[in-house]
This record gives C-alpha cells, structure tokens and sequence, in this order.
C-alpha cells in the first residue's frame, strides 16, 4: 500500500476559523512563540496526552498501538490515547478542534494543514522551543525545511515521512522515434526536443506526454512561485511564461496529448498503459498492473527522475505537531520525537511504501539496492530523488487556486489567450483569494 498524502489544501471555513482565534489563549501572535498554557516542554514527560492520525488506524493499527505500548513503558508517568480519523473530512475535523479548544496535543499534519494552526498561534515552533529544537539535527535538512511555514520564522512540526515518484517512461517508443532508450530527458530542454522529435518520428499519433502542467512543474523549471513570506503569487514572471509558451508549442505539436487540458492522472496513467503517451509518472502499484496488464510495457519501461531545472527533485511531506496549549507539552514533545525518531520511522517505512525523514536512513540498503521486485525498483528510483528535494507546492495554495492555475493555462495552450496574459490572470485571481482568506 501507497501513502501518498499530496496537499490537502481544503482550506474550509472551520479550519480558517482558527485564524480568528488569537482571543482564545495560547500565542495568537502569528509566530508560534511560546509561553501560552503549554509551556514546560523541558520538564518531565508526565500526564495524559491524545495523539491523532490521518486515516491509519485501518492498515496500520498494531504498529501504533506498539508504538504507544513501547513509549508508555520507558514513560511510566505518562498515559497515550492514540485517535485515528478518516481521510474525508480531516481538515474539517481539525478545525473544529481548533476552534473548541480541543485539538490533541499530538497531531499528524501535512504543511498546508499546519499553515493556518500555526499562524493562529496553535502549534509549538519547534525551532522556538529548546526542548524539540535539539532534535533537529537527527532529521534531514530537508525534511526539517519541509516542515517551516513562509512569514512564520520557524518549523512547526517534526518531519515524519516523506514521498515522491518517478515518471515511467516506454523505452520502445523511445526507441522507434530514433532516440536512444538508455538517455531519456533529465532537463526540461531535453524533454522539449525528446518530444518534437518523437511527435515527428510518429507523423502525430504519439505524444509524450499526457498532462498540462501544474504548480509543480513551474516550480521545477526554476520558477519562482510566491514572494518571500507568501503573501504574493509571482509564477507570471518572465520564466513563467517562458515555460508556458513552450508548453503552448508542444499541444500545438502533438507532443501534448490532445485531452491534457481534462485528463484526470487516472486517465493519463491509462493512456500511458495503452502505449499512447511515453512518458508519465508512476508508483509501484502501476508496475504490477503493467506486469499483469500490458506485459510488453512492462518489459520496456524505464524509471527516470522528472525533467528538472534546479536540481532539487519535487517531494510531498508528513509531520507530527505538537499543541502550542497542551498542558502536558514535554510528554507531547518526546512523544512526537518517539513517534519520528529513526527506528520508529525506519520501521513503519517498511511496512508502506513511504520513506523517512531521518538523517543516513536512506542510506540503508534497503532504500539503495534494487532487490529485483517491482517495489523495489521504485523504492530505490524515488529514494535517490529525496536528497535534496523540496515541496514545491506553496502552502497557501488552495484547490481553488489550483483551479484558477489549470484554467488559465488551458485558455493559453488553446490560444484563448497568450501566455502572459493566463498567468498574469492567475496570479491576479489567486493573489484576490489569498487576501480574502
């Protein structure tokens, strides 16, 4: 099984009312800085304390329920009621507990959903917090960065695990379009010429690939997103454009597939099955469909990183936070350090296909060595990309001003409007969006 939590940017009125709770206790000074009911992080861990997970209870309930067993032995004083919710809903849930006072004092948290807790006052900084700031250095730089929130001065939850993928891409394709099969596009210049040449090569009938692009290629491409403290988009700028209009080029080619502009990723895994598209991002759980479904796919595939300008491949981050107003705050922050301590993260790596966030654990051969499976043929690729990743989605980002993304570059690449134009139109629309919360 896969853990990909991706943003969960539903940015809805329950989560948001936190931002309007500086008046309920705690900080509520938009830094995160301590000294409200939950400070003494330093002292005993001692008291109960509620750990909350996102949708884990159901695949995973025996490791937690180890993990609680384990940190309660070596913390006599301390008592952990481990809560698990669903998926559905989870932002909806946790801003309710927000809002009444109740949000558990350990929380497992994507940056998105940190966002507004912590620039309500909610959530510890733990770069601010001696007693959870001299972890720091078992995590990876990146992780720990992955986790620091734009204009917030600090990090606001302890890196957990982490995900990425790599695209798949159909060597034989490759290799009937005249180009060499062992070389595929690392550069986004090598991945424009690898697809005039391949849209040429087969007079039209394939193209290379099957989605428009999003925030995260602009962000690959080099880029720049949103201003310093993320009160800004600025994805129009010059190389913004430049990279639309390339893009623009390519749907006008054929090397863009012809419903890009709607395919779902279900849709642009499909046609990559049906050896239409040649290149498409991918999991271990597509390997084995290909294996049963398309087997001369499989025999052909390659497993490259995606086309990057900036040398720091995409990654998605998970973290545990701890309550800025936990009356227990030194259990809470050494059971959020147990929980995403290297063994503990070593251990429920092995058990999804997720990868931890701790200093040398990828080093480890098992993230290294290619075992001959399908998994671990993926394991290994998307291992690889971790060093030196970041996440380029932007925080602030909200589905709706993903949408606003994917419109206006859709109105560019049918020529509905030039380049500038869609993406000055984005920028102006979701910047609107971001002001009014």
């Amino acid at each position: 099984m896969t853990v990909v939590r991706r943003p969960a940017r539903s940015f809805l009125p329950a989560l948001l009312l936190v931002l309007g709770l500086s008046g309920c206790g705690g900080a509520g000074s938009g830094d995160g800085g301590g000294g409200g009911a939950g400070s003494g992080a330093g002292g005993r861990p001692e008291g109960s304390i509620t750990f909350q997970t996102w949708n884990l209870r159901a695949r995973f309930k025996d490791y937690f329920e180890g993990l609680v067993r384990d940190f309660e032995r070596q913390n006599p004083g301390v008592k952990v009621t481990w809560v698990d919710q669903p998926a559905e809903h989870y932002a909806e849930k946790l801003g309710a507990d927000a809002a009444g006072g109740t949000l558990p004092d350990v929380v497992n948290v994507s940056p998105d959903l940190s966002y507004p807790l912590a620039k309500a006052g909610l959530l510890t900084n733990l770069d601010k917090e001696p007693a959870a700031a001299r972890f720091k250095d078992e995590y990876t730089p990146e992780s720990w960065q992955g986790n620091a929130l734009p204009g917030l001065h600090g990090t606001y939850a302890f890196p957990w695990y982490l995900n990425t993928g790599p695209l798949f891409y159909n060597k034989a394709l490759f290799r009937s379009s005249g180009l060499d099969p062992e070389k595929p596009p690392r550069s986004f210049d090598e991945l424009f010429a690898v697809a005039e040449r391949m849209t040429k090569a087969s007079g039209g009938r394939t193209a290379t690939l099957a989605a428009a692009p999003s925030i995260e290629d602009f962000g690959r491409y080099g880029v720049r997103l949103m201003n310093d403290d993320a009160t800004r988009f600025t994805y129009n700028e010059p190389k913004g454009v430049e990279l639309l209009t390339r893009y623009k080029r390519l749907y006008d080619q054929g090397g863009l597939d012809p419903q890009a502009l709607t395919n779902t990723p279900e849709k642009s895994g499909q046609k990559f099955l049906e050896q239409k598209v040649a290149i498409n991002p991918g999991s271990a759980h597509d390997l084995e469909t290909f294996r049963k479904n398309a087997p001369g796919l499989h025999r052909e595939l390659g497993i490259v990183d995606a086309p990057n300008n900036t040398g720091k491949p995409n990654m998605y981050v998970m973290g545990v936070a701890v309550s800025e107003r936990s009356t227990h705050k030194a259990a809470a922050v050494a059971f959020a350090h147990f929980v995403t301590d290297r063994r503990n993260q070593e251990a429920f790596a092995h058990k999804v296909a997720v990868f931890p966030s701790t200093r040398g654990s990828l080093d480890d051969p098992y993230w290294t060595r290619d075992d001959g499976t399908d998994e671990g043929r993926v394991r290994v690729a998307s291992a690889r990309m971790l060093k030196g990743a970041v996440n380029y989605t932007p925080v602030v980002m909200s589905d709706e001003m993903k949408t606003v993304l994917r419109n206006e570059v859709a109105k560019a690449l049918q020529g509905k409007k030039s380049p500038q134009k869609a993406l000055d139109d984005a920028v102006a629309q979701s910047d609107r969006l971001l002001r009014q919360g």
